[in-house]
């Protein structure tokens, strides 16, 4: 798989462009902070995936904002504590805290000189709103979740994109689909047969993190471990001719 082949870059944002899970466990600290024993970085990620997915599988028409402050009252009676509404909104809110990867916007930035930059993410206008002034570029199009109704993995979402894609002259053959989960982004890529790439943020870590497992492993075209690696290859193929 060339890079160069491509017209449009479809992204994931959370864990692939935003450090999500950075954000999400600092956000968290009101009610880890309050555990004993204390719980792993890896247990308190788990532990929201479960939840989270859970919930926007259950209640797809929320938005992101609200089903984070659900999250963060399932989490505190899992861990057996309480949590106020004004802490579990507090918590919806966090997203605009969440720190971008320190690549992501010099790599997006050089990216769009060659590429459409469009995001297929599970948030709403409003938080990400707040990412996408950290990433520091214009973005072509955004196909948010609390417009489509429907969260990643759900096919209505890359459905969703691909009609929409195509109303700009962008066709399937033409979109490498880039993102870190196997759960949400790549396993429904290979369903709809789009390229896909793999930005591996957590190559030294163990488990899915803040995701899923997503059971047997999706397939990709190419995988790099962070969106500055991917910038390599495309000038290596540039360079090539």
């Amino acid at each position: 798989m060339k890079l160069t082949d491509y017209k449009a870059l479809t992204f994931d944002v959370y864990g692939t462009l935003i450090d999500w899970e950075t954000g999400m466990v600092n956000g968290l600290k009101p009610l880890t902070d309050r555990l004993s024993p204390r719980l792993s970085r890896d247990r308190i990620l788990e532990a929201h995936a479960f939840h989270e997915s859970t919930t926007q599988r259950y209640t797809p028409a929320k938005s992101y904002a609200q089903i984070l402050a659900v999250v963060y009252r399932r989490l505190a009676e899992e861990w057996g504590l309480t949590a106020t509404g004004d802490e579990c909104l507090a918590y919806g809110r966090s997203v605009r805290h969440w720190p971008a990867f320190p690549d992501s916007a010099g790599a997006l930035q050089y990216l769009k000189r060659y590429y459409k930059l469009v995001v297929l993410s599970n948030t709403d206008a409003e938080s990400f709103a707040h990412s996408n002034a950290r990433l520091q570029v214009d973005f072509d199009a955004a196909y948010l979740a609390h417009d489509i109704g429907s969260y990643k993995p759900s096919s209505r979402n890359f459905d969703y994109m691909l009609e929409n894609l195509a109303r700009l002259g962008i066709e399937r053959h033409q979109i490498l689909h880039t993102a870190e989960s196997m759960f949400h982004d790549h396993a429904p890529a290979n369903a709809f047969g789009l390229a896909n790439c793999w930005i591996y943020r957590r190559h030294d870590q163990q488990g899915f993190g803040a995701t899923m497992n997503p059971g047997e492993m999706p397939s990709y075209g190419a995988m790099f471990h962070s969106m500055a690696d991917m910038v390599k290859a495309h000038q290596a193929e540039l360079a090539e001719g």
